[in-house]
């Protein structure tokens, strides 16, 4: 194969004179060096055209120019991120990156966030280190928030339990011969079969509880009948909050409140829609005693195939026969917001409000969510809570209130709260904004914006953060209510409004 070179050979062409016969006339011996110095002339004529051209052919850099600089990365904070975990603490920022204009923010953000059909969308942007407003769009008004109430229930957890605590699901012995209590601490991901310890649901298994608590019979001397019963007398009040629409509840939106449960109340971890128990305490010691009676059968133990709730609460100070740990409130607040768990957060609520002396109740948990954000300078006079989970209609929060909560979370004082960055989802990558991201108009913020969704009926939410492209950290809550339901084009304007922010020089 011949390689080409990209310079023709040069040719001396002669022709005869215009209305000649083309026949050269002679005039004698030719001297040579004319022609030479022609040629000479054409090849010093010719070279540097040659030289432009053969890169195009050769590559540069062929005649040893160096090759022209190819277009620069984008910096680390616009790229997809390697994994989808965030660390605890987001890469350190330039406090000297631009702040955008408040005028050229508006005028990305708004046009951006329309709503299809009927409904309005309230919004606010702000910059996460000074907290100067860049956008505002009615963010003062109270809505309501949906899901995105979650991350309310998250500050309120991590502030009062602490990132590192765990439940302990325990076997205790009962008040009559031969009977063990299963006692509900507030783990409602216990997997029926063996401890999970690199897992958030499952980590404490059943399976893995029973053996214990076999051992720890054996040890005792303790042989003959079983028989279980179990405590849930950590909750109180209604299991059913009446704010939730039946249609939710047969939906399996939710489900009836107990502090122990299997699967966040639900019969298979990887079937997350359709019906749940109605009575997690009670499927859950099902399983237990089935657990029980197959660890125990070689050990001379035989277990009782009824279980029964336990009148009342536990001797608080009784030996533990055994004890599995649930995963840590930290790992637990990034799944409720990576998936949206309602049963996970009314479960946080609870226990948040037990560990400020409350009780474990709707109410409980409603007060400590609301004193909590207040305590973490948050302004929450206007907040109104029915739930904390954000399922119910009645709660009332103003976008400005997530904005600041997020604004505590990602660059706040309370090192504690650094905890949830895991759990915003990531646009196109994980949780609930996985599928999304994907058109034309939205795969710009695909791997950047990281937001908490919020989806009712009529109802759609999305705060959370980004860093823009000139490094600079923007936090951002947009709402919409009275929308018209099954609109596909606002979740589309809601992605549209972040992915905006994530490309956002906006100067």
């Amino acid at each position: 194969m011949t390689k080409t070179t990209g310079q023709e050979p040069l040719r001396a062409h002669r022709s005869g004179r215009p209305g000649s016969s083309g026949r050269t006339p002679a005039v004698g011996p030719r001297k040579p060096w004319p022609l030479a110095l022609a040629a000479l002339i054409l090849l010093v004529l010719a070279l540097p055209g040659a030289l432009l051209v053969a890169p195009g052919f050769l590559g540069p850099g062929f005649f040893g120019a160096e090759a022209p600089e190819s277009a620069p990365a984008p910096p680390a904070w616009q790229q997809a991120p390697a994994t989808l975990s965030a660390p605890q603490a987001l890469a350190p920022l330039q406090q000297s990156a631009p702040v955008p204009l408040p005028s050229a923010v508006a005028a990305q953000v708004d046009p951006a966030l329309k709503a299809d059909g009927g409904g309005t969308f309230t919004g606010m942007v702000q910059d996460a280190l000074t907290g100067q407003v860049l956008f505002d769009r009615g963010g003062a008004e109270s809505r309501v928030p949906a899901s995105n109430l979650k991350l309310l229930t998250a500050v309120a957890a991590l502030r009062t339990l602490g990132p590192d605590h765990r439940f302990a699901t325990k076997v205790v012995p009962g008040s009559a011969a031969g009977e063990v209590v299963l006692v509900g601490g507030g783990d409602v991901l216990l997997a029926a079969g063996e401890s999970k310890p690199d897992q958030v649901m499952g980590h404490a298994g059943l399976a893995t509880l029973a053996a214990l608590t076999v051992q720890a019979l054996q040890a005792a001397g303790t042989t003959g009948d079983i028989k279980v019963v179990v405590d849930d007398s950590l909750f109180t009040g209604a299991a059913l909050n009446p704010a939730w629409q039946s249609g939710d509840v047969e939906a399996g939106e939710i489900a009836p409140l107990y502090p122990l449960a299997l699967n966040s109340a639900r019969f298979d971890p990887a079937v997350t829609t359709g019906p749940r128990p109605q009575d997690s305490a009670i499927t859950a010691a099902e399983e237990f005693a089935a657990r029980l009676r197959a660890a125990g059968a070689g050990a001379g133990l035989t277990v009782a195939a009824g279980v029964e709730r336990s009148p009342g609460a536990s001797q608080a100070a009784a030996p533990a026969l055994a004890a599995v740990q649930s995963a840590t409130v930290a790992e637990q607040v990034n799944l409720m917001l990576q998936v949206s768990d309602n049963y996970l957060a009314e479960t946080m609520g609870r226990m948040a409000a037990l560990a400020t002396g409350r009780p474990g109740s709707n109410d409980g948990a409603t007060a400590v969510v609301a004193a909590e954000l207040a305590a973490a300078g948050i302004p929450s006079d206007a907040v109104k809570l029915v739930d904390v989970c954000g399922l119910a209609m009645g709660n009332q929060v103003a976008a400005r209130q997530f904005t600041d909560v997020v604004r505590a979370i990602t660059t706040g004082a309370d090192t504690r709260l650094r905890a949830a960055l895991d759990g915003f989802p990531v646009g196109g990558l994980s949780g609930t904004l996985d599928t999304r991201y994907g058109d034309a108009t939205t795969s710009g913020g695909a791997g950047l914006v990281r937001a908490k969704t919020g989806t009712l009926n009529t109802v759609l939410a999305l705060s959370g953060y980004v860093v823009d492209s000139d490094g600079r950290l923007l936090v951002f809550s947009f709402i919409g209510n009275g929308l018209t339901p099954g609109a596909a084009g606002n979740k589309e304007a809601l992605d549209r409004a972040a992915t905006a922010l994530a490309g956002c020089g906006c100067r």
